[in-house]
């Protein structure tokens, strides 16, 4: 028999084999030869001659069952070696299991529970962080000299003041697309001077104060959480708790008071923003007189419409600045992380104001308001 088969010989039952000497690590290569050369058939092995063993041995040991047609439960070992060979030959059926193709169905309804287990897991996230930020702003109100006043004016520049010419923009072009969509369609029917009408009550209950909403979603939540992550993997909020200060109050709550001042006067700037565009498509295309415009504006623009549009302000500023904060908190400490954290952060408030927004007017029209 050559020498490297010297560890298999055949048994005096001649359906089972005999293994022995020693099966470690050393005696893979050994063995690894002996199992390409040759062909072995058998019902048992009986490994109970093998003296040393060690995971390799009872990897190459599996190898050796597998080529004879040979049961993992039909390998007769010593004691002392049943244990360990049980052990690999369970990781073996646990990767088998795992490489196991899933049905493309199964995956998709996977990432629908996942994604369903994580929206739930992020509410009860920022409700819980709202509830924390809503305590400490409690406490705080009592004690002028924890009012970070300077702060708060800095976030209202940089979230307001900066943001006033993009939203200027951006709201007077949109309402003189909608004015163009409605003549489009108004004319057809010789009511082009409902024109006014349509964006006069796009912009009073909605345009407005949603298109201020999702620019400071994507301009303002996403600095909010890139500032806050930037200093948590810069271990700077680490560094304000150990100092004795509250976070929450250095860091949260002059952004969350900026924008609750802020995101209503933006709305209001690109409310008349929209109604300007709508006047310039009316006047220089439309041909209707400018007074009939204004007019006709006076008589669309009713209070219930405009204090309807501006009552969901206040709400849409919590929810942004809250976003914004929550995520740069979760930051873990490398670049990679803010930029994910950043994008979560935009994403999450565009999603929610829009849905809130949605529920809003749905609320209102069936309140008659």
């Amino acid at each position: 028999m050559n020498q490297d088969s010297a560890l298999i010989q055949p048994s005096d039952d001649a359906d089972a084999l005999r293994l022995l000497g020693d099966w470690r690590v050393h005696q893979a290569a050994r063995l690894e030869r002996t199992l390409r050369r040759e062909s072995f058939t058998a019902r048992r092995l009986d490994g109970r001659g093998i003296e040393h063993l060690d995971a390799a041995g009872a990897l190459m040991l599996l190898r050796l069952a597998d080529l004879a047609g040979v049961q993992a439960e039909d390998v007769m070992l010593r004691e002392e070696h049943v244990h360990l060979f049980g052990t690999v030959a369970a990781s073996l059926d646990e990767d088998e299991a795992e490489e196991t193709p899933v049905p493309a169905w199964q995956r998709g309804l996977a990432r629908i529970g996942a994604t369903v287990v994580k929206l739930g897991q992020s509410a009860r996230e920022l409700l819980g962080f709202f509830g924390l930020t809503l305590l400490t702003w409690v406490k705080v109100m009592p004690r002028p000299s924890q009012w970070r006043v300077t702060a708060t004016v800095h976030h209202m520049q940089q979230s307001g003041l900066d943001a006033l010419p993009l939203v200027a923009l951006l709201s007077f072009l949109v309402g003189a697309v909608v004015a163009f969509l409605g003549a489009t369609v108004l004319r057809e029917f010789g009511a082009e001077l409902f024109v006014v009408d349509l964006t006069t009550f796009a912009f009073l209950r909605e345009f407005g104060v949603l298109l201020t909403a999702i620019l400071l979603a994507g301009r303002t939540a996403s600095a909010y959480t890139a500032q806050i992550g930037t200093m948590k993997s810069r271990e700077e909020i680490d560094a304000i708790r150990t100092l004795g200060q509250d976070p929450i109050v250095l860091l949260v709550l002059p952004r969350l008071i900026a924008l609750l001042i802020m995101l209503p006067i933006l709305s209001v700037v690109a409310t008349l923003a929209g109604l300007l565009g709508g006047f310039f498509v009316a006047v220089f295309s439309l041909g209707i007189p400018a007074e009939l415009f204004v007019a006709r504006a006076q008589e669309a623009a009713a209070l219930n419409h405009y204090l309807t549009g501006l009552a969901k302000a206040p709400l849409f500023a919590i929810v942004i600045a809250l976003i914004g904060c929550l995520e740069g908190f979760k930051v873990t400490g490398t670049a990679q992380s803010v930029g994910e954290r950043t994008t979560s952060a935009v994403v999450q408030c565009i999603s929610t104001v829009i849905i809130i927004d949605a529920l809003a007017a749905v609320f209102f029209m069936e309140m008659g308001w």
